[in-house]
């Protein structure tokens, strides 16, 4: 694990070929010889022909591939986005609103949060073209220790925890048509969820295009199954959005459809929530909807009667595509996590046939079954709420600062101050309630964060040097073993041209 110098960015990785890396099996270096990080500034040095490396350059660059169209980034961003929830439990608004008017009213406010959100995220991730999300823009911004307190939060509850909860949730509902009456077995729901993760991630490694299709058809079937709920609604009346920022290198042309897709996918969602909702509505009464463990499959019961068992199903299948896209998302945040040097550097890898991050997807899928063997993990979602807020309202605050920073740098996307600020503030509510209404679990939240200072120190802050020789020992043969297996090599950073002509200004 290699330090950022000074918390400074553009560092590049010193490509490695995979012939090379081939050749060398026999005699392979030591972890700390596997890598060398070089400011942009020095990077003509790194070729010793005198010439910088670029990507465009030179054929034999390892990177991740462009692979994600515009639709796919639509889908990515609507599969995420429309998970179990709005089958399961849109019943906590109404019970506290306690009307259907001012819950429809609340519905409408949290999409135009989430639109201003994802506004400023855009004008970010065209600005920085680097994968990760917030990670990146907090390190682009705060520096190397803030930015790998956000990974740490991340790699530690955030992203297993989630992943879990969801396959756990997807389990429960493609069983239910087999247990209509009863609970399904425990072992059995935890074993699917387990094959569930495992698939997912195995799909994703085989090829990035692999992973969106799959996305892009349960999204279809997510959202073929609740349009089935809003006409029904309809006729019966008359008689989660910067999921595509961690994904930013490789989608194709991002400083069009980053943007476009965020466009278009927020409407479709905020339209699809506040419908869907009217639908439960038309047909269900409060009480029905506030003692529902499931308020879709409740509807489905009044409205679809033999044919019910197909709601089940519908959010089986929101789950899985929802976890697709977290899957993908969050191997990407630990593969530039690595990059950035606040992770092992084996998980900055790629497969040199397939080009994907397979170490840092094999992590992941790791991490996430090491929670679905906590009984209560449901628990642990109440621990993150506090830090995610804070992490995300501080990446837009990092685009304030850098607004004032770097006035002339290159925005392709800019927007009125107007978006961060409000969204700045809407963050702040959201950080500080929590720690009045919930303050147990927000402190627990915030000593998870501070678990990783000892963490930087031992493996960022300090030199590699004087780091304990049995981590680098350790961390050297996981290293080779890994590459030897998953047949994966060092990356090059997909932004180098671009860090290099904004360094050179």
């Amino acid at each position: 694990m290699l330090g950022c110098e000074d918390g400074h960015l553009g560092l590049t990785l010193q490509w490695i070929h995979a012939d090379t890396m081939m050749e060398e099996r026999e005699d392979f270096p030591s972890l700390n010889s596997l890598t060398e990080y070089y400011p942009i500034k020095e990077t003509d040095k790194a070729d010793g022909s005198g010439n910088p490396q670029t990507n465009g350059g030179n054929q034999g660059t390892m990177q991740l591939k462009k692979e994600i169209s515009l639709v796919n980034g639509i889908c990515l961003i609507v599969g995420n986005m429309i998970g179990s929830g709005i089958f399961v439990s849109p019943k906590g608004v109404l019970n506290y609103s306690a009307s259907y008017g001012l819950s429809l009213v609340i519905w409408a406010i949290g999409g135009i949060f989430s639109v201003f959100g994802a506004l400023c995220y855009a004008e970010l991730g065209t600005t920085i073209t680097k994968s990760g999300a917030s990670y990146a823009y907090i390190l682009e911004a705060f520096g190397s220790f803030i930015a790998f307190i956000r990974l740490w939060t991340s790699l530690l509850i955030i992203e297993p925890t989630s992943q879990a909860i969801i396959a756990i949730t997807f389990a429960n509902y493609i069983v239910q048509p087999v247990f209509p009456s009863c609970q399904p077995p425990y072992v059995a729901c935890r074993l699917i969820a387990a094959a569930c993760i495992c698939l997912l991630t195995f799909i994703n490694c085989a090829y990035v295009k692999w992973g969106t299709r799959v996305q892009d058809a349960f999204t279809y079937a997510k959202v073929i199954a609740l349009i089935v709920i809003i006409v029904t609604g309809i006729v019966k009346l008359s008689q989660g959005w910067d999921t595509l920022n961690f994904v930013t290198e490789e989608i194709k042309n991002p400083e069009r459809n980053l943007p476009l897709a965020i466009a278009i996918s927020m409407p479709i969602v905020t339209v699809i929530y506040i419908l869907t909702n009217v639908a439960y509505y038309t047909v269900l009464d409060i009480n029905a909807v506030l003692s529902s463990d499931a308020v879709a499959v409740t509807f489905a019961e009044q409205v679809f009667g033999m044919f019910s068992w197909t709601i089940p199903i519908a959010v089986a299948f929101s789950c899985f595509g929802g976890l697709n896209a977290s899957i993908l998302a969050s191997s990407r945040l630990f593969f530039v996590g690595s990059r950035e040097g606040h992770l092992p550097d084996l998980l900055s890898m790629i497969h040199i046939g397939r080009f994907t991050p397979v170490p840092a997807l094999l992590f992941n899928c790791i991490m996430s079954l090491i929670y679905l063997t906590v009984e209560d993990v449901f628990q642990l979602i109440n621990y993150f709420s506090f830090s995610y807020w804070f992490f995300v309202g501080l990446s837009i605050a990092g685009q304030l600062y850098l607004r004032w920073k770097e006035p002339d740098r290159h925005r392709p996307l800019k927007l009125s101050l107007f978006f961060p600020i409000v969204f700045c503030m809407c963050s702040i509510f959201l950080v500080v309630v929590p720690l009045y209404s919930d303050t147990i679990n927000s402190l627990i939240g915030i000593g998870i964060a501070i678990s990783g200072i000892p963490v930087y120190f031992m493996g960022v802050y300090l030199p590699a040097s004087r780091r304990p020789p049995f981590v680098r020992t350790v961390l050297g043969a996981v290293t080779r073993a890994t590459q030897l297996l998953c047949y994966c090599v060092l990356t090059e950073m997909d932004t180098f041209e671009g860090k290099l002509e904004t360094k050179s200004k």
